[in-house]
């Protein structure tokens, strides 16, 4: 009997160790998998609707929202159906009642400094929308903060997540059509005027100062950005750039259409940043020594490779959305700031391109207004 009683302890033994140790386990992965505690500064931007509309899938958490415009707050709450107790007045007052890990600015490019002086010596964590800055002056004061005070400064462009612009680089990476020659990045829409932005955006979108110019900096960036990551991180050689104001009944502060040239030592892009596209658009084609690749949007790509004089032979693949995180700029922010990724350098997001793409911006206003080639090699 009591060999049998001592072999039954035995047997408990071990199993009790691993009920604790499945408990523990849980316990740590239920810990791990808290979402990350989000406040918005602004709503101005009308895509905060990007992170307002979302499905809830646990990764992150809206703990406050930073809005002195009730009347905009309140349509967003009815439109989304937030509490309105989330919103408050100032980042400051925001910061401390809920105490975020991170900070996404969707208002206008000129605050996004003010939002990286207030966070960044809290330790709060930025991701602001696209262009980083206003200007090169503004970015190199929020860089110098985050580096100071260890953060993470990520940049949401809506083309980091294309299916289509990543296999394109993973096809070029590849040699599928030789040696990059050539990259022609378009953007833009019909204007925002033309599609209806509300007067809360076009305030500061139409305006020189909040916005930093017009479609340049609007839909340049877009084409800034790509062609940095394309080119892993090579600052070009020369910025052009031509604007034009074709709408001056719509956009009476700033330019609406914009051409900028970048040359690199054996390559060019070109960036065509428009408010006057009869259709929106988001593409990109790059040319190499024996193909070219059409990334016609977010799911559609094309490969063609070259026969003879003017005969090709095309592929055609039509792309799924790619797998969480690398689909979404909270599932991003949130995996980056808890360290389940590290993003590579001169990634679409990281603080490295954006800084190549606020120098480029800088090079095109400069270039536009003195009507001459910008060299970044003095």
């Amino acid at each position: 009997m009591n060999q049998i009683l001592h072999i039954k302890k035995s047997l408990i033994h071990p199993y009790l160790i691993f009920c604790l140790l499945c408990l523990t386990i849980s316990s740590f992965g239920q810990a791990q998998q808290k979402p990350l505690r989000i406040g918005v500064a602004g709503l101005t931007h009308t895509h905060v609707h990007w992170i307002l509309g979302r499905e809830d899938i646990g990764d992150v958490k809206i703990v406050g929202i930073v809005e002195p415009n009730r009347d905009l707050a309140q349509r967003y709450s009815d439109q989304h159906g937030f509490s309105m107790d989330l919103i408050y007045n100032t980042l400051e007052e925001m910061i401390y009642a809920t105490k975020p890990e991170a900070v996404t600015a969707f208002g206008s490019i000129y605050d996004h400094l003010k939002v990286v002086q207030i966070c960044a010596p809290l330790g709060v964590h930025v991701m602001v929308e696209k262009p980083l800055a206003v200007s090169l002056d503004h970015a190199k004061q929020m860089a110098a903060l985050a580096e100071k005070h260890d953060i993470h400064l990520l940049t949401n462009y809506e083309t980091t997540w294309y299916p289509t612009n990543h296999m394109a680089k993973r096809f070029l990476n590849h040699g599928k059509i030789g040696r990059l020659r050539k990259i022609i990045v378009r953007n833009g829409h019909k204007g925002p005027v033309k599609i209806g932005v509300n007067k809360e955006f076009l305030d500061w979108l139409q305006d020189p100062v909040q916005n930093g110019g017009g479609a340049i900096t609007d839909f340049g960036c877009y084409g800034a950005n790509l062609t940095t990551w394309l080119m892993d991180g090579k600052r070009p050689n020369t910025v052009t750039a031509i604007t034009q104001q074709l709408q001056p009944e719509n956009n009476p502060k700033v330019d609406d259409e914009a051409t900028i040239l970048l040359t690199y030592d054996n390559a060019q892009a070109i960036i065509q940043a428009s408010w006057n596209w009869p259709i929106g658009r988001k593409d990109m084609e790059l040319y190499g020594l024996t193909g070219v690749l059409y990334a016609d949007n977010d799911k559609d790509l094309r490969l063609r490779i070259a026969e003879g004089y003017s005969g090709y032979h095309e592929e055609k693949f039509t792309l799924e959305e790619r797998p969480s995180p690398y689909n979404d700029p909270f599932s991003m922010l949130a995996a980056v700031i808890k360290n389940k990724i590290r993003l590579r350098p001169y990634s679409l997001s990281s603080l490295e391109n954006n800084m190549v793409v606020m120098e480029i911006l800088d090079a095109a206003r400069e270039s536009a207004e003195q009507g001459k080639t910008i060299s970044l090699n003095n």
